[in-house]
């Protein structure tokens, strides 16, 4: 049986082929991203070990729950705590840190890692012996000496087009501040090396900005040989004050170091392992088809196995044997590619402002053990059916000359299993569809339906193929004789047509369900960008620890061109256990900066102790005007009576609720802050011009942003760009798939059809007429899987769209026709190409080889 399952994979290598390409893209993707993670690990604990080499315990301050960010600014960790430190048996240097974050301009006003703070560092250049910081040695220039002059690291310096000399702007965190470059320098941190940015001030500046005059954020030890990180790390904590200050060893920040490199690796392998997982699933079904038709063109030879003494069990094994030895080569040709997978991803992942080390790749035993076991596994498991059939082929089938049809029984089995599982999955989803919530678990069960759903499909598609392509054989009728022949090809196997289209109908599902629900959803964010906004123009700043300054809101009123300039104060109302968004305004300018419909009391009547709400909030705290609400604004802060003056429909400018913006100011996370700036122009002049003289009036702040309309629903419909990407990789996938699907079932038919085919050139059919019949035949089987994919797919975008009322109130559902009608054109497109190679073959035959053909 070995011997046999050898000779027929070499008998049919050119049509395993195409499964061996089917099987080798899940498994490139699988591969590639376990050894893309490995890499990043290792490129980013290298970074790392590199940064700690000359550190072996770190000091930093610790502060009570209750402190308040003026309080974290004075810290225990001074001048005279260095001092002592530094005396230590066991220090070498005791290196002071003011760390913190500064976000950099580019010379044309735009933002150097606009959004990633966290990689955007900061710091104080320290000088040591000869006067140099050694953790920064200087490439070029000189150190800062004074609060005008700053240096850069030398990618910070490409990146934004700096040379010594040049003016730079940045922002910490407050006003906007112009600095000297006077020098760059090199840097082992990893964070800036993998595309951050470092800006580094003189010590008595960066104390000033991130701590407090004399006061550091951190010092770092350096131990002498000899002296273990524990033993030093004990001496320091024993001279340092009670609960002011804690310790870590270099070894301890490492490992954390690494814990949060798993987490981020972890992070970058969710899109690349959804490819494989569809990829193989849809392929799945290609294995099937193979085997399938593999086993039933041998039904006679396997009758002929069983008669001269092999077992049934024998029988099964010979099959799956077959299939091993198509995943081992699957594997052998999709851990290469995978390879080629890891090696892109770093480059794709940048492109989307992800911070990524750069390093070699590295291969452990990991991804080539999942390779084989994807490769392998996944085509034994998919051929375990197939070889089951093959092992009911009893002795006597030897002298049958034609395939039996599936007895009645067997499709009614079928036909009851597919309902069951088309009640079950289409009745959760229908029950899922009135609940308007987004919640993970309702997720979860939508997910389930549409799994369901797509099995139910799946079981059913054979005993759908007779009415379905009859349905469509009536285009293809118009054909005339060929058409005919074409529909009936189609419907000789409604199994093998079944299978055939399953990959095609899982992706037009798929595809279709995702166009459908990120269409409704970008058009949903689209209108609530822009809704309930009656300003021209919105100042925001890109981060909660960001806010604009009194000077900036007076210079923004007396821009030229500047009707109206309304500042937002936003904080948190907490009520009872719940806490909402309050927005603080101002009642004399709310109302021609923002589009509010109130359906009882009014804004002007807003003042200390009264807020507005949302209708929303109104219906679930049972209020109205006239209404008292007992709470607070700001964590902290005491709960007191206040009296709701209106109450008014859902604004996403205005947010929950509406306070007097003084009140709000004092009372949020950062007092007296504002948060956002809504600006109306003279005659709603929304130009370049006067763009750029409110970028010149925040004084070109990187930290904040200024959008018009137009930038604020691009930018919200940005945040479907994920769902989008998901959408056109899967159908590249699935088209691949099914196109290799069509092609190795049409050669297999016309290999099977070779003395059909000479008869119909024998009575007069040309070659022009048997090319058209496959290509038809190949449309129509490509048209089946399209129109139930179609169907289950906007189903399921039905009912799972219809959860995102709970997250995005004004979602609808919004179909783009667009999009449906070239994934139905490019998949009719696909069956006529995926035709051509059999269509040719089928055409060569001569009449005269075919009444040779056995």
């Amino acid at each position: 049986m070995l011997r046999t399952a050898l000779r027929n994979v070499l008998a049919h290598k050119a049509r395993l082929l195409m499964t061996v390409l089917a099987v080798c893209l899940g498994v490139a993707f699988v591969s590639g991203t376990l050894v893309f993670a490995d890499s990043s690990s290792a490129a980013y604990r290298a970074a790392v070990s590199r940064n700690f080499a000359d550190i072996a315990v770190s000091v930093t301050p610790k502060f009570a729950p209750s402190a308040t960010a003026e309080d974290q600014r004075t810290t225990v960790l001074d001048d005279a705590l260095v001092r002592k430190l530094a005396k230590l048996p066991g220090v070498t240097t005791a290196r002071p840190l003011a760390d913190g974050t500064a976000t950099l301009s580019a010379k044309d006003g735009s933002p150097l890692r606009a959004g990633k703070t966290w990689a955007n560092l900061a710091a104080a250049y320290v000088p040591g012996e000869g006067g140099r910081d050694s953790r920064y040695p200087l490439v070029n220039g000189r150190a800062p000496h004074n609060s005008d002059e700053v240096a850069v690291d030398s990618g910070t310096a490409a990146a934004g087009g700096f040379g010594i000399g040049d003016m730079v702007t940045m922002a910490t965190n407050g006003p906007v501040m112009t600095k000297r470059l006077v020098g760059i320098v090199s840097t082992k941190d990893p964070r800036v090396t993998a595309g951050g940015t470092l800006a580094l001030f003189d010590k008595a500046t960066a104390q000033r900005l991130f701590a407090s005059p004399g006061h550091y954020t951190g010092i770092d030890l350096a131990a002498a040989p000899g002296t273990a990180q524990s033993e030093l790390s004990d001496r320091v904590t024993a001279v340092l004050p009670a609960d002011r200050a804690e310790v870590s060893t270099a070894t301890a920040q490492a490992a954390q170091q690494a814990v949060n490199v798993d987490v981020l690796t972890r992070g970058y392998e969710k899109m690349p392992m959804i490819f494989a997982g569809v990829s193989l699933f849809i392929g799945s079904f290609l294995i099937v088809n193979t085997f399938t038709m593999l086993v039933t063109r041998r039904t006679r030879e396997i009758a002929l196995l069983r008669a001269i003494g092999a077992s049934r069990r024998q029988v099964v094994r010979s099959v799956l044997l077959e299939a091993a030895l198509v995943g081992l080569a699957a594997s052998a040709v999709g851990f290469p590619l995978g390879l080629g997978v890891a090696s892109v991803l770093p480059d794709i992942l940048n492109t989307s402002q992800e911070v990524l080390p750069s390093g070699p790749l590295v291969i452990s035993a990991q991804p080539v053990v999942a390779a084989l076991a994807v490769g392998v596994g996944v085509t034994v498991l998919a051929a375990w059916l197939p070889s089951r059939r093959a092992a009911r082929i009893a002795p006597v089938e030897a002298m049958r000359s034609a395939e039996q049809p599936p007895s009645a029984a067997r499709s009614r089995i079928r036909g009851l299993v597919g309902l069951v599982l088309l009640v079950l999955g289409a009745g959760l989803l229908v029950s899922l569809a009135g609940a308007k919530d987004a919640s993970e678990g309702n997720l979860d069960s939508a997910m389930l339906g549409c799994a369901l759903l797509g099995a139910a499909l799946i079981v059913l598609a054979p005993l759908l193929a007779d009415p379905v392509v009859r349905l469509i054989g009536r285009l293809t009728t118009r054909f005339g004789v060929i058409g005919h022949l074409a529909r009936e090809n189609a419907l000789r196997d409604p199994r093998r047509t079944a299978a055939t289209a399953s990959a095609l109908m899982i992706t037009t599902a798929l595809v279709a369900g995702l166009a459908v629900i990120g269409n409704s959803t970008g058009q949903a964010l689209d209108r609530q960008a822009a809704s309930g906004l009656g300003a021209d123009y919105v100042i925001s700043t890109r981060d909660t620890t960001t806010a604009i300054d009194t000077a900036a809101v007076r210079r923004v009123a007396d821009t030229s061109g500047v009707r109206t300039a309304s500042a937002i104060a936003d904080s948190t109302l907490f009520t009872g256990g719940k806490s909402q968004q309050i927005s603080g305004v101002d009642p004399e300018t709310v109302n021609s900066v923002m589009k509010l419909h109130f359906v009882s009391g009014s804004a002007k009547n807003l003042g200390p102790g009264r807020i507005a709400v949302s209708r929303t909030l109104a219906e679930q705290g049972g209020l109205s005007a006239g209404s008292r609400l007992n709470a607070s604004i700001g964590r902290g802060q005491d709960f007191k009576q206040y009296s709701v003056v209106g109450v008014y429909e859902d604004n996403p400018v205005a947010r929950d609720a509406l306070g007097y913006r003084p009140e709000v100011q004092n009372n949020s996370f950062m007092p007296g802050s504002v948060q956002r700036l809504l600006v109306r122009t003279d005659n709603n002049a929304v130009s370049k011009d006067t763009e750029s003289r409110l970028r010149a009036a925040v004084g070109n702040n990187p930290l904040l942003k200024v959008q018009d309309r137009g930038q604020l629903v691009h930018e919200a419909a940005g945040t479907v760009g994920n769902l989008l990407t998901l959408m056109y990789g899967l159908l590249v996938i699935g088209v691949v798939i099914a196109a290799l699907g069509i092609v190795n079932t049409l050669a297999m038919s016309v290999s099977e059809r070779t003395r059909e085919i000479g008869v119909l050139r024998a009575i007069g059919m040309d070659r022009v007429g048997i090319r058209r019949m496959i290509r038809l035949e190949a449309v129509t089987v490509a048209a089946f899987g399209t129109l139930l994919g179609l169907l289950g797919g906007l189903f399921g975008a039905w009912a799972v769209g219809a959860l995102a009322n709970g997250a995005i109130t004004q979602y609808s559902l919004a179909l783009p026709w667009g999009t449906l009608a070239l994934v139905c054109l490019m998949s009719l497109a696909l069956g006529a190409v995926a035709a051509a190679l059999p269509a040719r073959r089928a055409a060569a035959l001569s009449p005269l080889r075919a009444a040779t053909e056995l």
